[in-house]
């Protein structure tokens, strides 16, 4: 009998918007998270720089390799900043979808109907294709989709090629706005990109190692975003 009573219950309206505001509030506190945790991974990326800096600057015969460490991470820390500003722009967009559901069941009561909201849809379609809210927000959308303000499921997440897009060779120039801002007067006098140095027949000899401890340094700033 319980069985039955239970799928014959249908929650009433005020029921459907708490629990729709409910799942906004925990996807809203997941981004503070993961916006808080940014501010201090990029707070660890600029002390990175500074230290990578240093050593160009005290040890003459590991400049090279300093000076790719400071660009590497500069590349990080811009990756790091946008990540950021899309988490901010997700919140701001998520905020929105609270206030235009709350207005869709206060029409509701109002005028005892609710109509579909495409504008709904399109925020939500847009941030359940975020890895960071995927799962809670596809629980807003069924919940959406049954008060009758939504019409469908939305779709996938973003490929990860398609989030990181145009981050993974961010350009030289913006590489040099981040380390003069970081490290101001204490760029080097007549600094020179690294690609732009001529290479020695020895330098070429030690590329291999060098790639394999960037790599570690890329494990590491990817330890610090997890």
């Amino acid at each position: 009998m319980d069985t039955i009573r239970g799928l014959l219950w249908k929650p009433t309206p005020e029921e459907q918007k708490r629990k729709c505001n409910a799942l906004v509030r925990a996807n809203v506190r997941k981004l503070d998270r993961d916006i808080v945790s940014l501010k201090s991974t990029e707070a660890k990326t600029k002390t990175f720089i500074l230290q990578a800096n240093r050593r160009a600057q005290k040890q003459p015969a590991m400049a090279k390799q300093a000076n790719q460490e400071v660009r590497i991470f500069a590349r990080e820390l811009i990756r790091v900043r946008k990540q950021a500003g899309r988490l901010n722009t997700s919140k701001a967009q998520l905020q929105s979808v609270q206030m235009q559901v709350n207005e869709a069941f206060s029409v509701r009561k109002i005028e005892g109907s609710i109509r579909t909201s495409t504008g709904i849809m399109k925020d939500v379609n847009s941030l359940v294709r975020l890895p960071e809210l995927m799962g809670t927000m596809r629980e807003l959308s069924s919940e959406l989709v049954k008060a009758g303000i939504i019409e469908e499921m939305v779709g996938d997440s973003l490929p990860d090629n398609e989030l990181l897009e145009g981050e993974d060779d961010e350009a030289e120039s913006e590489v040099d706005k981040v380390l003069t801002e970081i490290l101001k007067d204490k760029l080097p006098a007549g600094k020179q990109r690294e690609e732009e140095l001529p290479q020695a027949p020895e330098e070429v000899e030690e590329e291999e190692d060098q790639e394999e401890m960037l790599a570690q340094m890329r494990g590491r700033l990817e330890a610090l975003k997890s």
